[in-house]
């Protein structure tokens, strides 16, 4: 399916399975099944990551693996959702998936590049980053226009992490951009990206990944990945102001209701 973004293909097996792995590090679920050559998150939360199943590799899959893997989650008492490449490897598992009535919902872009790319943005003065997420850092999260579920939920997910640093930018002692830094399985990996409503525009979000990625210098990580809604112009710009490139495409799958 086309996103309008340029892939980037074949990326090695390696990188995708070190890259899924290293997101569920980062975006904690409750817990965690497998199957041969697939994740299975459960999360009784609204973070899609953390609650569908994903291949860790981008060869064609086995059709007969979506019963497999929805009597999995039924049987945990979740309903079965899937988060799959938007590649031509899985047209036959996207074409199973809508015989059984699931629909594709959240097109989404994994993004990756270097960090010494990241570090060429100069937005000025860096944030500071934490090993907890405070309460101003959490709070980005609830803010006006949001939902306080998936917020809070998301917060959660986030906070609960190992090997993650919590970055904000404050003005007068007040948080107004954050993000949370992963590292592992090589990469730094970038989530919960936040600018305060009143102050978007000012190249915050840049000094959130600036301070991010002169973390990962100190600890000689040079690669960097991203999920980011496809749809998310603004913060797409920045990512590709930032020599960020689409690795792939990808879109979750659900029933209705």
């Amino acid at each position: 399916m086309s996103t309008g973004e340029r892939v980037l293909l074949p990326l090695a097996d390696t990188d995708v399975e070190s890259i899924e792995r290293a997101t569920l590090e980062a975006v904690v679920p409750d817990r965690m099944e497998h199957l041969p050559g697939w994740l299975l998150p459960i999360f009784d939360g609204t973070v899609g990551r953390a609650r569908s199943a994903v291949p860790l590799q981008h060869s064609r899959p086995d059709v007969g693996l979506v019963e497999s893997i929805a009597e999995r989650y039924r049987a945990l008492g979740f309903a079965p959702a899937f988060r799959l490449p938007d590649l031509p490897a899985f047209d036959d598992f996207h074409a199973q998936l809508r015989r059984l009535a699931y629909e594709r919902e959240q097109p989404t872009l994994t993004m990756v590049g270097q960090v010494e790319n990241l570090l060429q943005l100069h937005p000025g003065p860096p944030g500071v980053l934490e090993d907890k997420a405070d309460s101003q850092w959490m709070a980005m999260f609830l803010g006006p226009g949001l939902d306080p579920v998936d917020g809070a939920s998301r917060a959660r997910a986030l906070s609960r992490a190992h090997n993650t640093l919590f970055a904000s930018v404050r003005e007068a002692g007040r948080t107004v951009a954050s993000g949370a830094a992963a590292f592992g399985r090589g990469w730094l990996s970038v989530h919960g990206m936040r600018t305060h409503a009143a102050c978007r525009g000012q190249g915050l979000a840049r000094r959130v990944l600036v301070t991010m990625a002169e973390e990962a210098r100190r600890r000689g990580v040079a690669r960097v990945f991203l999920q980011v809604d496809a749809g998310n112009a603004a913060a797409l710009a920045l990512y590709r102001r930032a020599g960020m490139e689409t690795a792939w495409p990808y879109s979750y799958w659900r029933k209705p209701g």
